[in-house]
């Protein structure tokens, strides 16, 4: 028996999807082309392959995906996974915080910040910079029409350029979006015999 997972946690738990994923052996041209681009350029997921379904939406998607969280410049991967795992909190989107705050923590090669998330929630204690990002990302993720010019003057405060800026209110917002479309085409599971 599998058991959805309802805690954040660092340990990536296996996606189940409720569609049924396309097989690349079965796959059309044309998600076989939309497949071409996965999201983090590495192996294709049942997440990506569950997308499939509609491989001109997926063909627009990837790119865009890669664009906000992989091009080079800008914020760093390391804030943009931030963002990320801000709005996955927000979104309670289990699946996505785990990925992201995994990758964080590969990054900064430390999982303090993300023990300190996980553990405290809004409250943790992180260095300024990271506070700003991650307040500004929960904020963003919240409630968006509240956001406003001082939560842009906080952040310059702690040093992020006006192109950083523009990087994490990308990552966060599309991370808004897809935690929710991982929410109703699957779940995080905890295969029997898992921890």
């Amino acid at each position: 028996m599998n058991h959805i997972i309802r805690k954040f946690t660092r340990r990536v738990p296996v996606w189940k999807p409720r569609v049924k994923p396309v097989k690349q052996e079965e796959a059309t041209s044309e998600q076989l082309e939309a497949l071409k681009i996965t999201p983090s350029n590495t192996k294709v997921s049942d997440y990506v392959l569950t997308l499939a379904h509609d491989a001109e939406s997926l063909a627009v998607r990837s790119p865009l995906f890669n664009s906000i969280m992989y091009d080079k410049g800008g914020m760093s991967r390391e804030e943009r996974e931030l963002g990320a795992i801000a709005a996955s909190m927000v979104n309670h989107c289990v699946y996505c915080a785990s990925i992201h705050a995994d990758r964080h923590a590969k990054l900064a090669k430390s999982t303090e910040a993300t023990d300190k998330l996980f553990s405290d929630g809004s409250k943790a204690n992180l260095t300024p910079r990271q506070n700003a990002i991650f307040r500004f990302a929960r904020k963003l993720s919240e409630t968006p029409p509240e956001t406003d010019a001082q939560d842009i003057t906080t952040l310059r405060e702690t040093g992020l350029t006006d192109n950083e800026i523009l990087d994490l209110i990308l990552s966060t917002s599309l991370f808004g979006w897809a935690n929710r479309l991982m929410h109703v085409l699957g779940d995080p599971i905890r295969p029997e015999g898992g921890s």
